[in-house]
Order: C-alpha cells, then sequence, then structure tokens
C-alpha cells in the first residue's frame, strides 16, 4: 500500500499568494501545480523542504487555529531570527515560547535543535533553568537558554 499524507490548507482566497510566500521564505521549495477555474485560482500544490502541501480557496467559513501549527527545527540562531523575522512580517504574530502566527493566521513553531539538548539534559537543575527561561521568550534566544542552563 503507497499512501501519502498532505496537509491540506483552507484559505479565504489567498491560496496562491500564501504558496508564493512560503515557497519564497523556504529553501528546497517548488510550485507543484495551480487549478483554476477561469481566472480564479481554485486550489495549489507545493513542496516545502521535501513535504507536500495543498492550498483551497474555499471562502472564510473556516480559519486555522493554534490547533494545528507547523514544527521547524533549525540548526541556528541564525536560521530562528530569519524565520522569524519573515513569517512574523506584514501582519503576522509573535506568541510565546517560539510560537508565532504568520499572516495568514497559519500557527508556526520556530525551534533552535539546541533547545531540546538543553531541556532535555541529565541535569535536572541547569535544564530547569533553560525551560524557565524558555516560558519567557517569544521568539527562542539559544544565547540566553545557554545562559540560564549555567546558572548565569
Amino acid at each position: 500500500m503507497s499512501q501519502t499524507i498532505t496537509p491540506f490548507l483552507w484559505f479565504d482566497g489567498q491560496a496562491e499568494v500564501a504558496m508564493e510566500f512560503y515557497c519564497g521564505i523556504f529553501p528546497d521549495t517548488k510550485i507543484l501545480h495551480v487549478t483554476r477555474m477561469g481566472d480564479v485560482v481554485q486550489y495549489v500544490q507545493f513542496m516545502l523542504q521535501g513535504q507536500e502541501f495543498m492550498g483551497l480557496n474555499a471562502g472564510p467559513e473556516f480559519q486555522f487555529t493554534e490547533a494545528v501549527s507547523f514544527f521547524v527545527s533549525c540548526d541556528t540562531q541564525e536560521e530562528v531570527d530569519s524565520l522569524w523575522e519573515k513569517l512574523t512580517a506584514d501582519g503576522g504574530e509573535e506568541s510565546q515560547c517560539g510560537w508565532l502566527k504568520d499572516k495568514f493566521g497559519l500557527s508556526w513553531q520556530i525551534i533552535p535543535k539546541r533547545m531540546g539538548q538543553l531541556l532535555s539534559d541529565s541535569d535536572r537543575e541547569a535544564a530547569g533553568r533553560a525551560m524557565q527561561a524558555m516560558l519567557g521568550m517569544q521568539k527562542i534566544s539559544v544565547p540566553e537558554l545557554e545562559a540560564a542552563f549555567a546558572g548565569k
């Protein structure tokens, strides 16, 4: 049996704009298909870093909530900073603990890999300090987490 699971996103007339926005932020992207009925975009298919997505222009009946988010694991602070800036641009909203909403209302978690290492360290006291520091952040700062971990 060959199955795939593809996130399917419901937009209120902005599927093509959203697809172009996301493809302009992430490396290794591809616009796969745009289906139109006349001049109106019905749905889009695109790929971000190997993951296929579909977007549907279906109207205002449903909105995105934080119940579904996309988790982005980042290797460096520079990657966190860049993605955070781009995804919150033009009406996006910062939230807590590495979460944000982009201008379309879609939730993202922009998380440095180092955070997981610090929070799961066998030194539970140091990991607890890092956790407390993380709970006070919006965008995650690895240097601040490391300082808290070290007790500084």
